[in-house]
């Protein structure tokens, strides 16, 4: 008998139904398991609390939106295998696997690789594991597979993983701007000339997808208290990388992070993806941390030697984040030493990518168009233009 596993997701109202052997054995998988202890956005739960969900939930999310897009894509005459939609679903389900911990926010410091390569290592892996079985994934996720389209469901301006993360995110943080309407786009989705299109009748839809993204990077994702936040968390990894390992939060000697070794070795040193792929056991270690292991590991360095670590864990655990303001014009440069409790930085925002492949609708006539042709309300000059904010962060007054 097939196995089938029915989860339940409150963003679709309903039950989500896996019922292939492949797809239920890779998310049993440990890899995959990891993603449960990964916050999709990070440290966005210090501004809104109900953002808690996870990357597990998104990745399972993503997969359900891709079981509906291939249907309706096979009921329009699209030629998909058997074998390709399991492929499809293998990519989206695996695309977020090689985040670190807290999502983007760590990885400009415990290792020097993009998440996309660390999850290809990661599905490479586990297709080893699988004798092949990810064979077609892998080919799809890294866009050398013959139909192009596949993989823009996977990664484009208009993919399965966007429209779960916005409706996701929108359920849980409570902000109404990016609820989209995801059934809609799915059911217009077609293809054309092996190009990922959208039919004529969904282009408002898609008008309101692309604002919608706008909207909630302002609103939730670039927030200006996540950002402190953000800053916060890069200054404690910055800190603890620079003072070293002599000592943990108890005072015994390189006795390591409170919770094991795996923490403590990416903090030790830099890795580049040519470390990842001539030590097989690095993927496994970085796959040990995850966010539990930062938050256990602040709550033991507040109790450290160093003053500085110290107060900063201190700020993060009891929520005393930096004061942050944002302005149209740079700040000037903090000068000096390395300060851990002030600092400048630039934020940007465009909503649409003209590098990347256009947004397409096709006619009944046969025309296909990019979204800036044929959209009244998304003109070339509202899409390509990127909103930069620059931000100063500093030690909050007391007596405010």
């Amino acid at each position: 008998m097939t196995k089938r596993k029915i989860i339940n997701d409150p963003v679709y109202d309903g039950f989500l139904s896996v019922d292939d052997p492949v797809i239920l054995q890779v998310i049993d998988h440990p890899y995959f398991q990891r993603q449960r202890r990964i916050k999709q956005l990070g440290l966005t739960y210090l501004v809104y609390p109900g953002a808690m969900h996870t990357r597990f939930s998104h990745m399972l999310g993503a997969l359900n939106l891709m079981g509906r897009a291939l249907e309706v894509l096979k009921q329009k005459g699209v030629e998909i295998t058997d074998e390709e939609c399991r492929g499809a679903k293998l990519a989206i389900l695996l695309h977020d696997i090689g985040h670190g911990p807290f999502s983007h926010t760590s990885e400009r410091v415990l290792v020097d690789v993009p998440h996309e390569e660390i999850t290809l290592l990661m599905m490479q892996r586990i297709n080893v594991e699988m004798k092949g079985a990810l064979d077609v994934a892998i080919e799809i996720f890294a866009n050398r597979y013959h139909k192009h389209f596949l993989h823009q469901l996977v990664s484009s301006q208009l993919d399965m993983d966007r429209l779960d993360y916005l409706g996701r995110d929108s359920f849980f943080t409570g902000v109404s701007e990016g609820i989209v309407g995801t059934d809609r786009i799915i059911s217009m989705l077609n293809v054309h000339d092996d190009e990922l299109v959208v039919d004529e009748k969904g282009i408002y839809s898609v008008e309101k997808f692309i604002i919608s993204r706008r909207l909630m990077y302002w609103q939730v994702y670039m927030h200006k208290t996540v950002i402190a936040a953000d800053q916060l968390l890069l200054n404690i990894l910055r800190r603890r990388r620079d003072v070293g390992n002599s000592w943990d939060a108890s005072g015994n000697e390189q006795t390591g992070v409170h919770r094991g070794a795996p923490l403590q070795m990416f903090l030790e040193r830099s890795f580049t993806e040519t470390d990842f792929r001539c030590n097989p056991d690095l993927l496994d270690a970085f796959a040990e941390v995850d966010d539990d292991d930062i938050m256990v590991a602040m709550k033991h360095w507040q109790h450290c030697d160093d003053e500085i670590l110290s107060t900063l864990c201190c700020n993060m655990v009891n929520r005393r984040l930096p004061a942050i303001r944002f302005s149209n014009e740079p700040f000037e440069e903090v000068k000096g030493v390395t300060n851990y409790f002030e600092g400048t930085g630039r934020l940007h925002n465009r909503s649409y990518d003209f590098a990347d492949q256009e947004i397409k609708v096709l006619y009944k006539d046969g025309r296909c168009l990019p979204i800036s042709e044929a959209s009244d309300q998304l003109d070339r000059h509202f899409l390509e233009k990127q909103v930069t904010k620059y931000f100063k962060y500093y030690p909050k007054d007391p007596n405010k």
